[in-house]
């Protein structure tokens, strides 16, 4: 086994390396008075230098000049310009090893140095304990080292004893853990965690595996298997309050490590390490458990009302031929009776004569079942299904506590009522129930035969703990998304202290007041200036027309040079086969060394595999299908890599190394400078067992899938990705992608199509400091809000709303601000806010005052879209790169016909990431083809501009090979790194 790494290379150069930058030289290498005695002291030139050089490094980092290292020239030059010297003495000085050993020592007492003793190694023991208590990164561990040893004005050892430190640092803060956990544990329970990992008869598994592979597709059974699990976690005796002894950073990596670790393996850890590591996985999936449970009893609950209404529409298709004989005998009785009234007849004589009674009488009945059938509640139409609803209703109300921030919730007591009937065995109920928490019209239709109907009642109470579960009104023990609002947020008392500070970082002011005033002055201004353009004419692109604002679509801008170039160039790219384009973009960018092993942090030691695994995500081939079309590959070493190494903080470390690099490549500056960006979803359909975790959204179509929801830069730079149902509103999601990554990209504007828009998305916008620019659908339809009153703008009349509420937004201006902050520190996920408020029935203040500002945020930009053009342009633009984007992932994402077959969320979600890291591996790949040909062009004497070239995207794919047998044992040697372009010449010749 080779020795275990604290810190990789770059990361020991960044900590020990001497800065060259003009600060750095001016603060740590100007000598003053007594330094140029001391080295005036020494006889000869390279002596004085070589003494100044130890001096200023040992007092800068702390440590000694290590054998033959020669310092940056910059210093030596910069040193021995005051001095007097020639630099080139100092190579005269580096090759005397005593006489530099012997101006350290006297170095050392000079700047009241000490080596390192026991007590000093023991001090930076305790610091790296302290450190590895949050985590087992090595950076932050061997920084907190470093810092020990300095402070006690110890000279540093060698980077191989800092090391050493580190990881017995670490060690130690893994058994503090481990111990924190399992102390008060008794024997017993000990003994049955250890059962965990052994194979049960009656299961035909380990209860390991069994938690873990808990079902997810919505349905009955698979619920009632979700609270099996969850009753007997809870049998096992762990107090979930254990978690909190130790620290959140520890607790994750213990969780992370639970996570990837099989039964098998768990077995040959320590006893300590195997009883904490399963102490970790039983409290992390009883949450877990418990928010699948709820997850699915919500979507079973829609899924009942949603077929009841789907069966309401097929009862009104059904009798079509039926409905129409009526239409048509109505149609006749009014005939008649016109008649009747014209001539002076009597009604119903001509009535008789010309329609036939018999006929009317005849159709009654008919029509009578067609009139009931349209008038049926859905709650009735809902409870034809209750047969399915009682195989789940009595587990899941029985073993779940729910609770409420109303005081006497009716709806808690609706539940005690049903829980005590399920536990008596009785059907009716009784002749009192709690009903304040139902609707008017659930209630009458409950009580329409005096008595409650026990079937109406169960359902409409469950439908409404549905509603409240998913806007948090109520919440559940054990769970940990659904909790009240409050407990997803910064802490108050932080939260007040950041304020008091001025601390907060937000894009808005502290005082509400102020905030008002200013964007009522800026709307005001900015609504007189558009009437004013509108009435005159002014506006490009726009026309006002009878009192409404018609935008005029714009004309496509690529001229026909930039259509030929990129023809052109197309033809250049070499022609590439996707292993060797994975592997050329992992040698620039080093992205496959950031799946780091979960405990150790090391990086993979089989490059190959770990790319034959991002690929088998990326192309859908997954990876046993992968392993049997790769030479020289195997199935184990696949799945090794993607146990050990695949994660999602390691996909996103990966995505960030290669969208960095392609931010940083000269070539993308042409496209963006980074800071705006698109977000959109694309549909995947769901297929074989996929199919019932799926969700149907009829505008895809009838079949089930899931949607990935992606962001992509102006340079054509991927940063985010996330699987989502495609019942799901997209706007929920529209923040989450600007926090969720670790790229370099500081995105200031994100366009959007429709779905991704709403008043509560613009009103989140302005307290995160970003700009949300998106292309809203029939932008004449949708209103100015204003805060004056509409005739102070009577060309805009027709487009004037509902005025802002601001008494609203100034009373829940310090909870907004509260969530604004806890959104840019990454407390909590945007979505889990926008959610809550989007799914509330009734929308508290908070929402409400969110709305508001939303409506304030939409008017200023509604305004600003019909001012500007280049805003049209730019958001076109910009969402233009996306769709063409999508094509390019359609064409990778290929094997199974691009159809998610992926059950579980996490395999889910591991597709989307390796089809987002696959896609920007291609898209730098092609940047620095285009790049190399664009100079080859120019060098040839073609003039093409930047105006031009700015045109070219890199998401062509004809010239790369994604199918066939995936070769990875045989490395290509290129000349000079990169690959011969083809010349178009060529080509045509060779046809």
């Amino acid at each position: 086994m080779g020795r275990r790494k604290l810190i990789n290379a770059g990361e020991a150069q960044t900590l020990l390396e001497l800065a060259v930058d003009e600060d750095s030289l001016i603060r740590h290498y100007t000598l003053d008075a007594g330094d140029r005695l001391e080295c005036e002291l020494r006889r000869r030139p390279h002596n004085q230098l070589g003494f100044a050089v130890q001096l200023c490094v040992m007092r800068h980092t702390g440590r000694l000049l290590g054998d033959g290292e020669l310092p940056p020239t910059l210093i030596i030059e910069y040193l021995a310009d005051q001095l007097g010297i020639e630099p080139r003495h100092f190579s005269i000085y580096a090759t005397r090893t005593q006489t530099r050993f012997d101006h350290s020592r006297h170095l050392t007492e000079y700047l009241g140095l000490h080596l390192a003793n026991k007590d000093d190694r023991r001090a930076a023991l305790v610091a790296a304990t302290d450190a590895a208590a949050s985590g087992d990164k090595g950076l932050p561990i061997t920084e907190a080292i470093i810092k020990a040893f300095r402070d006690r004005r110890a000279l540093l050892p060698s980077l191989h004893s800092i090391v050493k430190i580190g990881i017995a640092g670490r060690a130690l803060a893994r058994r503090r853990a481990e111990a924190g956990l399992i102390s008060n544990l008794t024997p017993e329970t000990l003994v049955s965690l250890d059962d965990l990992l052994t194979v049960e008869p009656a299961i035909g598994q380990t209860r390991f595996h069994w938690l873990k592979s808990a079902p997810e597709a919505p349905g009955a059974l698979n619920l009632v298997g979700l609270i099996e699990r969850v009753i007997f976690l809870r049998s096992l005796g762990i107090d979930p309050r254990l978690q909190a002894r130790i620290p959140s950073g520890r607790w994750e990596q213990m969780v992370r490590e639970g996570d990837a670790t099989p039964a098998w393996l768990a077995n040959d850890f320590t006893a300590s390490r195997r009883h904490a590591t399963l102490v970790a996985q039983v409290i992390k999936l009883g949450q877990k458990l418990t928010d699948d449970a709820m997850t699915m009893f919500i979507k079973l609950i829609g899924r009942l009302f949603s077929k009841a209404n789907n069966r309401k529409k097929q009862r009104h298709m059904n009798p079509r031929a039926e409905t129409s004989k009526v239409l048509r005998l109505f149609l006749d009785t009014i005939v008649a009776l016109q008649a009747a009234n014209d001539t002076g007849e009597d009604a119903i004589d001509t009535l008789n004569r010309q329609v036939g009674w018999n006929r009317l009488l005849q159709i009654k009945p008919g029509l009578e079942a067609i009139v009931e059938s349209n008038s049926t509640s859905p709650l009735a139409l809902a409870a034809e299904q209750y047969g399915n609803l009682r195989k789940y209703a009595a587990a899941f109300l029985q073993n779940f506590n729910f609770q409420s921030r109303r005081r006497h919730d009716p709806l808690l007591a609706a539940i005690a009522v049903l829980r005590s009937l399920y536990a008596e065995g009785r059907r009716v109920l009784p002749e009192r129930v709690p009903v304040a928490h139902l609707a008017k019209s659930d209630r009458k239709l409950i009580f329409e035969n005096g008595k409650p109907d026990r079937r109406l009642y169960e359902i409409a109470t469950l439908a409404h703990l549905r509603d409240r579960l998913r806007s948090r009104d109520v919440w559940v023990e054990g769970s940990r998304a659904f909790r009240p609002i409050d407990e997803h947020l910064m802490s108050r008392s932080t939260f007040v202290a950041l304020k008091e500070e001025d601390k907060l970082g937000l894009g808005v002011q502290r005082d509400g007041e102020a905030w008002l005033t200013e964007v009522r002055q800026m709307m005001d201004l900015n609504l007189k200036r558009l009437a004013y353009r509108a009435r005159n004419g002014k506006l490009e692109g726009v026309r006002l027309e009878a009192g409404t604002l018609i935008v005029t679509p714009h004309a496509r801008d690529v001229p026909a040079a930039a259509e030929d170039l990129n023809a052109e160039i197309s033809e250049m790219y070499p022609l590439v086969e996707i292993p060797d384009l994975l592997r050329e973009v992992h040698e620039w960018t080093g992205f496959a060394d950031q799946f780091s092993h979960v405990r150790t942090g090391d990086v993979p030691r089989n490059i190959p595999a770990m790319l034959a695994g991002v690929l088998a995500d990326g192309t859908n081939l997954g990876p046993k299908r992968m392993a049997g079309a790769s030479k020289g590959i195997s199935a184990h070493q696949i799945g090794w890599m993607r146990t050990f190494h695949a994660r999602s903080e390691t996909y996103r470390a990966a995505q960030a190394c290669v969208t960095d690099a392609h931010t940083l490549h000269p070539h993308s500056r042409l496209w963006g400078d980074g800071t705006t960006a698109s977000s959109d979803g694309q549909f995947f359909r769901a297929s074989d067992r996929a199919a019932k975790r799926g969700d149907i959204n009829l505008h895809y179509g009838s079949e089930p899938g899931t949607k990935f929801y992606s962001g992509l830069s102006d340079q054509y730079g991927y940063f985010s990705i996330l699987p989502i149902s495609p019942t799901e509103s997209e706007a929920v999601y529209v923040l989450d992608g600007l926090f969720d990554h670790d790229t370099i990209l500081e995105i200031e504007e994100l366009f959007t199509d429709t779905g991704g828009a709403s008043d509560q998305v613009f009103g989140l916008f302005p307290f995160v400091g970003k700009r949300f620019a998106p292309r809203l659908r029939n932008i004449k339809d949708r209103k100015f809000h204003t805060f004056e009153r509409a005739d102070t703008y009577p060309a805009l009349a027709n487009h004037i709303g509902t005025p802002i509420n601001t008494t609203l937004i100034l009373e829940n201006w310090d909870d907004l601000l509260r969530i604004g902050a806890s959104v840019t520190t990454r407390t909590v996920a945007p979505s889990t806010i926008l959610k809550m408020f989007a799914t509330s029935s009734k929308a508290n203040d908070l929402a409400k005052a969110l709305r508001e500002i939303g409506r304030i945020e939409r008017t200023l930009f509604m305004i600003e879209w019909y001012s500007s053009q280049s805003l049209r342009r730019r958001c076109q633009a910009g969402l233009n790169k996306g769709e063409a984007a999508h094509k390019l992932k359609r064409a990778v994402f290929f094997h199974e016909r691009g159809e998610i077959r992926d059950r579980s969320y996490d395999s889910q979600a591991f597709r989307a990431s390796g089809l987002n890291l696959v896609v920007s591996t291609i898209v730098h790949w092609n940047t620095v083809y285009l790049s190399r040909a664009v100079a080859h062009l120019r060098q040839q004497g073609r003039k093409i501009t930047d105006d031009v070239l700015k045109h070219i995207s890199p998401l062509r794919w004809e010239h790369i090979n994604l199918t066939g047998i995936y070769s990875w044992d045989t490395e290509k040697q290129i000349p000079e790194g990169f690959r011969t372009l083809r010349s178009p010449g060529k080509i045509l010749r060779a046809a």
